[in-house]
């Protein structure tokens, strides 16, 4: 890929903008936001003449198709409202099409097995859009793959995700602070989570079956509830034919968000109050203290402030060669302890914070150069083996700590053994 777009400068657009600057194959690179100000300020940062401040309008299909003239990629890191708008001006632009998060709609026709908007379209010219790649989605469903690849058969896979600062607040009592979007967090916060069970989709009720949960340190315990999320839609479409017969995904429960969310304020249906109509949702929204761009505001001195932890256990349960298989991975996707790793991504980026864009280069790397089938597809799509050499290759060597625990039968004797091993 030699030219390509980015829409969004945000959190996540500024460092997929750095990151692509270090792309020897990347000659050029629009940054495009609807806040001209914000995309030059990036830029600024970045240091790199590849790239082209553009203020553009999401919303505005022929502002997105005029911006993608001529590119080879383009990556949406906006919210998710414009994922169709954009899908739709890359294909109108026959360019491949990376985003890092799926919409609600999207993700019932998925998993009811219909074929996905724009499938044909994009297999008909050749490319690919490749959607929830940047970590979870992207990372997880790739781990999962890992996982599940050698199995003849798969029967669970349970998914744990954490995220921890081992900083002392500076206050006994704070307002709610989210650390993405708030709208997007209060729509997965609100939103009926889905499971598989007995293989079958089901709903849940937001924050139920709760659990203490055991992260390796630093985070430790950690109640986590049912969390609506891209994994129980985009995975078990591959492993049904296996066996899969249980899939969930559980969040750190937010008790701040909950209780806005119990008491209304995620809905969108106009109240009274003293005679004015009043959007619950729009007041939250007005209210909440949103995060800083955070790719702006990191420098030398916060990244060693910052003691921020996120760590992600997947669970698979399955049979390979008559064998029971347990495969247990924990991966480390933020590590705010290490210093040194802190500072070696932040000299090469100028952040750390690259765990949901980095993942979106690699899918489109590998769009580019063909390892990845035609039309639309999810994370899961991508090979491992290339996916984590991608991710070394570019600064980040690709760690997890597993645990495969087989389960032996030696039926003549009547004799069961566990043993563990690292194969």
């Amino acid at each position: 890929m030699k030219k390509v777009l980015v829409i969004g400068a945000g959190a996540q657009g500024g460092p997929c903008a750095s990151i692509l600057a270090n792309e020897e194959s990347v000659a050029e690179i629009r940054l495009g936001d609807i806040d001209l100000e914000v995309a030059r300020k990036v830029a600024a940062k970045i240091k790199s003449q590849k790239i082209q401040p553009v203020k553009l309008n999401a919303h505005v299909l022929g502002e997105v198709i005029k911006a993608a003239e001529g590119m080879d990629v383009i990556f949406n890191l906006t919210l998710l409202k414009y994922n169709d708008i954009i899908m739709e001006a890359a294909l109108m632009s026959q360019a491949h099409y990376v985003d890092t998060a799926c919409s609600t709609q999207f993700l019932e026709e998925w998993a009811a097995g219909n074929e996905s908007k724009f499938n044909c379209e994009f297999a008909a010219i050749g490319k690919t859009a490749l959607v929830g790649c940047g970590f979870a989605p992207g990372i997880a469903n790739v781990l999962t793959r890992y996982a599940c690849d050698p199995m003849d058969r798969v029967t669970k896979i349970i998914i744990r995700a954490g995220r921890a600062s081992v900083n002392n607040p500076d206050e006994v009592v704070s307002g709610w602070e989210p650390t993405w979007s708030p709208e997007i967090l209060l729509e997965d916060y609100s939103e009926p989570p889905m499971v598989l069970k007995a293989g079958k989709f089901v709903r849940v009720p937001i924050f139920s079956n709760p659990e203490i949960y055991k992260f390796p340190d630093p985070i430790g315990k950690m109640l986590l509830s049912s969390h609506m999320h891209e994994e129980p839609y985009l995975i078990p479409k591959f492993y049904l034919e296996k066996g899969l017969q249980k899939l969930d995904f559980k969040y750190p429960v937010d008790k701040i968000v909950g209780a806005f969310i119990k008491m209304g304020f995620a809905n969108d249906t106009p109240i009274d109050v003293n005679g004015v109509n009043v959007v619950p949702r729009d007041v939250l929204m007005k209210l909440v203290k949103r995060p800083r761009n955070q790719f702006l505001a990191e420098n030398e001195t916060t990244i060693y402030q910052s003691e921020l932890t996120g760590i992600i256990d997947i669970n698979v349960e399955g049979e390979r060669s008559g064998e029971k298989i347990v495969h247990i991975i924990s991966y480390r996707f933020t590590d705010g302890p290490n210093k040194e790793r802190q500072r070696r991504l932040y000299n090469s980026y100028g952040t750390t914070m690259i765990h949901v864009a980095l993942p979106a280069v690699v899918g489109a790397k590998m769009c580019a150069n063909g390892e990845v089938q035609s039309g639309v597809v999810s994370p899961d799509s991508l090979i491992p083996d290339i996916f984590f050499n991608g991710m070394a290759e570019r600064g980040v060597s690709f760690e997890m700590d597993e645990n495969i625990i087989k389960q032996t039968v030696i039926r003549k004797d009547k004799y069961l053994r566990f043993h563990n091993s690292t194969d």
